[in-house]
């Protein structure tokens, strides 16, 4: 009998808010470090800037829920060009959570979100 693909848990989390057991696999999705957050309070267990979106168009988008779904298009375009970092994620997990964090404010419109859709498509 073939073994059936065990569901990726993935959660997202804010950086500033304290680690927990529940975690998982605690996975930094930014392209730059939290401002502000010590590296010993991070409990990060890798850091993947490459997954997180391109300098152009973090900076195009700029945190305006105005621009959110252009946002999530271009960044989804982006994210099927990384199918090994994608692969590497769901490899982390390893039957465990796997919770994206991420240093936005809005906890609603960011790259974590869009990055959770894609890897539990």
């Amino acid at each position: 009998m073939a073994r059936c693909a065990q569901q990726l848990d993935v959660r997202i989390k804010r950086a500033y808010l304290p680690p927990s057991r529940r975690d998982g696999a605690r996975i930094l999705v930014d392209r730059i470090w939290p401002r502000g957050l010590r590296k010993s309070d991070a409990a990060i267990e890798r850091w993947i800037r490459d997954v997180a979106p391109s300098t152009a168009l973090r900076r195009w988008y700029g945190h305006d829920p105005a621009r959110w779904e252009m946002f999530q298009n271009r960044y989804r375009a982006e994210l099927e060009e990384k199918a090994a970092i994608l692969a590497e994620l769901r490899k982390i997990a390893g039957g465990r959570p796997l919770t994206l964090i991420y240093s936005a404010r809005d906890e609603q419109h960011n790259q974590a979100v869009v990055l959770r859709d894609v890897l539990l498509r």
